[in-house]
């Protein structure tokens, strides 16, 4: 595969320095104005082909998952009950927990401690959702996603890579389908 095969958008923006995204599954490109996207395209061809091929590899995945449906108070009783339990788990204080669609994630930790989820998450397994508490109060402990974060993810989940790969795969499948199914 080519990068002549992988279709991509343009955005102009006050940036400082270009960046590659494929947040939602196509390429975007953020350039200060100006730019040219070549240099970046070639630059970076290897990790672009790369990146397209697992994505078109969990749209495959994708085929063969299904959606949960829960009602919003089943819903959000299985959050404050994962929330409960992690957080005496990891010995952490969370503040607060607020629910909102998120167009990019499934869930974010302020710095606040409060607890933002991606109302989206009621359509996932069971196993999913508690992975995503999990990694959000894990931030309680460490901010960054680097190797002391991912260690304290892996005592609970060593097969943390393939949750990922999941909430990848789940992520399309719920934005195909438009997001809300009741």
């Amino acid at each position: 595969m080519g990068l002549h095969n992988i279709p991509y958008i343009v955005s102009y923006r006050a940036v400082k320095y270009p960046r590659l995204e494929f947040k939602t599954g196509k390429l975007l490109i953020v350039l200060p104005f100006g730019a040219k996207p070549d240099i970046l395209l070639d630059k970076h061809k290897h990790w672009i082909i790369k990146k397209s091929e697992f994505i078109k590899r969990c749209l495959q995945s994708a085929k063969n998952k299904k959606l949960i449906t829960r009602s919003d108070e089943k819903f959000r009783k299985l959050i404050d009950y994962f929330v409960r339990k992690t957080s005496k788990d990891l010995n952490v204080k969370l503040n607060r927990i607020y629910f909102r669609k998120m167009k990019t994630k499934w869930a974010s930790l302020s710095s606040a401690k409060n607890l933002t989820i991606n109302s989206l998450v009621k359509h996932l397994p069971e196993y999913l959702i508690r992975y995503v508490i999990f990694h959000e109060l894990v931030h309680i402990i460490e901010k960054r996603h680097n190797e002391k974060f991912w260690e304290i993810v892996s005592h609970r989940f060593k097969n943390y890579r393939k949750m990922e790969r999941e909430m990848f795969i789940y992520w399309f499948l719920v934005s195909k389908k438009g997001g809300d199914h009741g």
